[in-house]
């Protein structure tokens, strides 16, 4: 079975300045580059929305054969302003995407993204299919209205975790206890930052509950959220605007990726996104390759994940390598 490769540290790190808010400031993206600087380009796109990069996220990618291109989504970890909302939707973060790679002088780049992150990459690679040499999604969230109100309204993983939704909606108002989000959402824009991290870590107490099948087989990245406080108001200001995709529906737009070649790696028995997501999609796309991974959750620490995920970089190495030169 593969494990993750070993602990690498960036070979060169950037802020680069978007747009001016209406604050004055600029949200200023952290990118930051490690393993092969004539390898394969690959982008990892991280999930949430809202929780950042870290270490072990580099490490899915053999880094004597990809260029390991990380960053940080507006508003999230190492990019500024924390938490800031303004200018934070999908469109921004494609664009932010397609300011990264011509910053870095890529032609076309290997799509790497799980969960929120394989969403990004999906609408990316639906508008700019001809920059994508291929993918790898794990844990596909369609970002529909369905699929957020599976974890954030009762009736979906609340019927697995009943004890755990309780500790989420007991202290609200029994009116909005069927759909927490709105009145979450203003405890996290509350002007007493107490009253924000109280919110944000009940939260994420649900959030982690539902993640892993299973906590003693997961190996979790020993790195903390740099701010939890701005992953919660992020990840929610997403999904109370249906990820800001609604108009333009994922599984209707399979046409314009239908070429791209693809491994989609999902856990069975994920909780967050379920695989019926998946499912629909790959019936949209059955020429995309599905590894459906048994006695796996969401997490990509967990091990059969591990596995599946750097078994797929492997394979696209294999497939994409001539073109590109190996570290010696």
């Amino acid at each position: 079975m593969y494990q993750l490769y070993p602990d690498i540290e960036p070979y060169v790190t950037h802020k680069i300045e978007m747009e001016r808010l209406n604050n004055g400031l600029h949200h200023q993206v952290y990118v930051e580059e490690c393993g092969n600087p004539e390898g394969i380009p690959v982008v990892f796109l991280h999930g949430g929305p809202g929780s950042g990069c870290r270490p072990q996220h580099r490490c899915y990618f053999d880094p004597n054969i990809y260029r390991i291109i990380l960053f940080d989504q507006r508003g999230c970890g190492r990019s500024l302003p924390h938490g800031e909302l303004e200018n934070n939707t999908t469109p921004f973060l494609i664009s932010d995407m397609e300011t990264i790679r011509k910053q870095l002088n890529i032609d076309c780049w290997l799509i790497f993204g799980g969960s929120w992150g394989a969403t990004l990459g999906l609408c990316y690679a639906q508008l700019y299919p001809d920059k994508v040499l291929a993918m790898i999604l794990r844990g596909v969230f369609l970002g529909r209205k369905q699929d957020i109100d599976w974890v954030y309204a009762e009736g979906g993983a609340s019927k697995l975790f009943p004890d755990a939704w309780q500790n989420l909606v007991e202290d609200l108002p029994e009116s909005e206890q069927k759909e927490p989000l709105k009145t979450y959402y203003l405890q996290l824009t509350n002007i007493d930052e107490l009253h924000q991290m109280a919110a944000a870590k009940t939260l994420q107490a649900w959030e982690s509950t539902i993640v892993t099948l299973r906590d003693h087989e997961h190996q979790p990245d020993p790195t903390q959220d740099p701010s939890p406080l701005a992953h919660s108001r992020i990840q929610l200001h997403f999904a109370l605007n249906e990820c800001f995709i609604a108009e333009a529906p994922i599984l209707e737009g399979v046409d314009k990726i239908r070429e791209i070649p693809t491994i989609i790696v999902h856990g069975r028995y994920d909780i967050v996104c379920p695989i019926q997501q998946t499912w629909e999609l790959h019936q949209e796309w059955p020429e995309a390759e599905l590894n459906i991974v048994p006695m796996a959750g969401h997490a990509a620490g967990e091990p059969v994940l591990i596995n599946a995920l750097v078994t797929a970089t492997k394979s696209i190495a294999r497939t994409l390598q001539p073109a590109h030169k190996p570290l010696t």
